[in-house]
């Protein structure tokens, strides 16, 4: 049996990285004994334990990382994701220190012209 544990969220499964590459690998490495590569996924999907959708995003997500289908490494999109949730939590504190610093201002005014 793959190893897996269980999401305590929402009860679903989470396969190891290490169950995940074996999946991906037996489903490029079976699928010309298959009728198609559809066929090999769900083949193989039910003998791990997860969905067919599920392994044929892994086994797409495997060709990107590899070179061999368009679209956005892992790496990539991870370092994207990061650097935009710098960007947000940047333009947060940037909105926040414009705010103070016009409250400020405001005080520092107020001070001057009060005897």
């Amino acid at each position: 049996m793959p190893e897996m544990s269980h999401d305590k969220q929402d009860d679903e499964q989470v396969f190891t990285p290490d169950v995940r590459t074996r999946a991906v690998r037996m489903v490029l490495d079976h699928a010309g004994g298959h009728p198609s590569r559809w066929a090999a996924v769900t083949s193989i999907a039910a003998k791990i334990g997860c969905t067919p959708q599920t392994l044929h995003d892994w086994v797409k997500k495997a060709e990107i990382d590899s070179g061999q289908r368009a679209g956005v490494p892992t790496d990539m999109a991870e370092k994207l994701k990061a650097l935009e949730r710098e960007n947000r939590e940047l333009r947060q504190a940037n909105e926040i220190l414009r705010k103070a610093s016009a409250y400020f201002a405001m005080a520092e005014l107020d001070r001057r012209f009060k005897p």
